[in-house]
């Protein structure tokens, strides 16, 4: 079976491979607690990655390569993610007297009765979660499938910058180990957090710290970035430099910046009531906003007066050691975009 899950190690680089950006992340080690030592955020061309689907993988390499001379040092190994949208994870509950080889055998028919390709088509993955509470005789398994050709893509973009991929694991994955970093992070909450990115809105919430519910929707900083462009000729990749450093001209903010706020909520607001209509009754107790759009002026504020919900704006890195080379008011400004490629980051640490 192809890994999805890895070895595990220490001081690997997190590659957040995204629609309009790349974002690395490193991460050490120091007793219980971490530090952010490195980082970069590079551009990608609009034919690069599209739907989510890695289209042109030497210009991923070449932004990689890119992020890596940003961040200096000698990053050797990386740790990518595929999106959810394009995984399907399941538990599994299977005799704990099939170990090694026969439990592999067991999960791949057990795989093969609800993937909708064939198997040789597929990157399969488990992990062993432990004895069914109420069937103690039978082991839980959490099985993650995606298509290898998803999966090769991601690899060889990475492996094409001269690291070595050594985990591809799941975005949602990457998500729940930053959850612990959140300043207001409560484990015992009912929390969403909604990642708005350059082309989809994603709405994911977390019970005891583990995703519950997950839902994409075709929204993103595009629209905005687009309409700036159009408006004043300014190119994508200046348009979202800038709105990230909070340098847009105040024009610009007010004829079009703060007015997409209200977009951002009112797209936000139809994830969550898909998710009050799934069966999952308990209102949230809090919500995140992550992303490059999730910074913009006002806008948790603005989001929490509107669904009730106490909101803030992800930055795993507030309670967490600053490396001495890094800028850290501009990583406060980017952090909201680099929650996955932390969560990437920290897989390292897993034991």
């Amino acid at each position: 079976m192809v890994s999805l899950f890895g070895n595990k190690t220490a001081g690997w680089v997190g590659v957040d491979i995204g629609s309009s950006s790349v974002k690395l992340v490193s991460l050490s080690q120091h007793g219980q607690s971490y530090q952010v030592d490195t980082y970069a955020i590079v551009a990608l061309p609009p034919t690069a990655v599209v739907d989510g689907s890695v289209e042109n993988q030497s210009e991923v390499s070449e932004a990689i390569e890119r992020g890596l001379k940003i961040c200096g040092g000698k990053l050797k190994n990386a740790i990518v993610a595929v999106p959810s949208s394009a995984v399907i994870t399941k538990r599994l509950e299977i005799s704990n007297v099939f170990t090694g080889l026969e439990l592999e055998e067991q999960v791949k028919i057990e795989a093969d009765q609800f993937i909708p390709y064939a198997l040789d088509e597929v990157a399969l993955d488990f992990e062993v979660i432990g004895p069914v509470e109420k069937a103690p005789s039978l082991n839980e398994i959490l099985l993650v499938a995606c298509r290898r050709d998803d999966v090769a893509r991601r690899e060889e973009s990475v492996n094409g910058a001269e690291l070595k991929c050594d985990i591809v694991d799941v975005d949602t994955f990457s998500t729940e180990r930053v959850l612990p970093l959140l300043e207001e992070f409560d484990p015992e909450a009912l929390v969403g957090l909604v990642d708005i990115g350059a082309a989809t809105l994603t709405l994911n919430v977390f019970r005891n710290g583990k995703v519950v519910y997950n839902r994409e929707q075709a929204f993103g900083g595009n629209e905005l970035t687009n309409a700036i462009h159009q408006q004043y000729g300014m190119e994508a990749t200046e348009v979202e430099k800038q709105l990230r450093n909070g340098e847009l001209d105040a024009e610009i903010m007010e004829m079009l910046v703060l007015p997409f706020r209200q977009s951002v909520i009112q797209q936000a607001s139809r994830a969550l009531q898909f998710f009050y209509s799934s069966g999952i009754q308990s209102q949230l107790n809090e919500l995140y906003l992550a992303g490059g759009t999730a910074s913009i002026e006002g806008l948790a504020d603005m989001m929490q007066e509107e669904i009730g919900v106490p909101t803030h704006v992800a930055n795993p890195f507030k309670n967490i050691r600053i490396g001495s080379r890094l800028n850290q008011e501009r990583l406060m400004k980017d952090a909201p975009m680099l929650v996955k490629a932390c969560g990437l980051a920290l897989r390292s640490f897993d034991r």
